[in-house]
């Protein structure tokens, strides 16, 4: 998938005139449809099956659905499980970039990622009391890197109060292992399944308290899609299995080194020690060379302990001060529907004062306090662009591609999540 892009300057795309928000319309039946017959020949090469729980009483109601975030199939699931009942889609604001009438038509609700949004809460409101139809929402709001579940927001249990409608999930199985973001957009050959279940009801939602709500859910949204595959021996046989598997494994766990690991076939490799080692077909990490790293006394065997691993060596190096990203980038930016705009290069920062952004000849200068968002939107191959990490306000987005050869996208998406905890801590103690 691919987005419009333009080249412009700095200040032609700040003259912009930012689009006025408008209420969801309801979703058109003849494009539901077509949505779900198109999705169909994927679903059918995954052989997907799906299983549905306490879904008498709630089947054709309003309700909202929270759906775990794996790959772009996970839009194609929901398609055919909520057919023929109308529903919206929360979705990251640009991707009605360049087709803002058709998403619109699809029902399709924009938002930023990782933001407090008043609007939204609206929307969901006037599409679900309103136009009686439900509300499709990946709660964890980006795509998961190492399989397991990313952060929820706490204030979705005060909207889910709010709202006072049923709380659907779908959980699905095989998505990640079909098509993890992390590999490049090569599919696996991997069936895939879901389960649907009514998870609250109203009358339980309106006795709970918000903190209670956002329990549940977090138990909801526990999940480990590489123990998933271990435990039901699923084997993924393809050649090219661990092809960038380095965008999520930056650090070596031999030599502790960042930046020289490589994710290439069936092998992640360091080449600053020369250690090894094989992702087997069900997902497991085998050290198949030592290199001459000396005694780290680290035995990962599981990509998320890995990934739990350099969280931890990223918080430490926060609370010792040591953090720090300085990288030159280049800058696109968002400030309406009709495209993105291309308008150079700058540099990005990031510490404990937060980010800040520069560039354009001196034009654009733009701070990010560590409290703006409890985790960041970054991801990998972004339309096909290239690995990004975009920060921004309501009114523009700046999408920023580091112009280095080393994976900072991971660690710097690690690192404002465990900013922000820092953050709030001390913010705390001073209350």
């Amino acid at each position: 998938m691919k987005i419009k892009v333009k080249d412009a300057s700095y200040e032609e795309v700040m003259a912009k005139k930012r689009p006025l928000p408008q209420k969801p319309v309801r979703q058109s039946t003849l494009l539901r449809t077509l949505m779900k017959t198109l999705s169909a020949s994927e679903l059918k090469k995954v052989h997907f099956t799906h299983t549905e729980t306490d879904m008498e009483d709630v089947r054709h109601t309003p309700c909202l659905v929270l759906m775990n975030h794996s790959s772009f199939i996970d839009l194609e699931i929901a398609a055919t499980l909520l057919y023929p009942d109308p529903f919206h889609i929360i979705c990251t604001s640009d991707g009605f970039v360049g087709k803002y009438k058709l998403m619109r038509d699809l029902g399709c609700i924009p938002t930023q990622k990782f933001v407090t949004d008043s609007r939204l809460v609206k929307d969901m409101l006037y599409a679900l009391k309103t136009l009686k139809s439900s509300v499709l929402m990946y709660p964890e709001a980006s795509y998961s890197f190492d399989g397991c579940a990313t952060p929820l927001p706490r204030s979705l249990g005060k909207c889910i109060k709010v709202l006072k409608v049923p709380v659907v999930m779908i959980h699905t199985y095989g998505a990640f292992a079909y098509d993890p973001l992390y590999n490049c957009l090569q599919k696996r050959n991997v069936d895939v399944s879901a389960t649907m279940r009514c998870l609250l009801k109203p009358e339980e939602t309106e006795r709970m308290s918000a903190d209670e709500i956002n329990h549940v859910l977090a138990e909801a949204f526990r999940f480990d899609n590489f123990r998933w595959q271990q435990e039901n021996h699923i084997r993924i046989e393809e050649s090219f299995r661990a092809d960038g598997l380095n965008r999520v494994l930056y650090k070596c766990a031999a030599c502790g080194t960042e930046g020289e690991t490589e994710g290439k076939g069936t092998a992640i490799r360091c080449r600053h020690c020369g250690a090894e080692w094989e992702l087997t077909e069900e997902g497991a990490l085998k050290k198949t060379a030592d290199g001459n790293a000396q005694g780290s006394g680290r035995e990962l065997t599981h990509i998320p302990d890995w990934y739990r691993w350099e969280r931890e060596c990223v918080r430490e190096e926060l609370q010792n001060g040591t953090y720090r990203l300085d990288v030159p980038v280049d800058i696109i930016m968002m400030v309406d529907y009709e495209a993105v705009y291309r308008v150079g290069e700058g540099r990005l920062t990031h510490g404990r004062e937060g980010f800040h952004l520069t560039g354009c000849d001196g034009k654009l200068d733009h701070e990010q306090s560590p409290l703006a968002s409890y985790s960041l939107y970054a991801d990998y191959y972004w339309y096909e662009l290239g690995d990004m990490i975009c920060i921004g306000t309501k009114d523009v987005l700046y999408y920023c591609f580091p112009k280095t050869d080393r994976d900072i996208v991971a660690k710097t998406r690690l690192a404002a999540e465990e900013l922000y905890k820092l953050s709030k801590d001390v913010k705390s103690a001073f209350i």
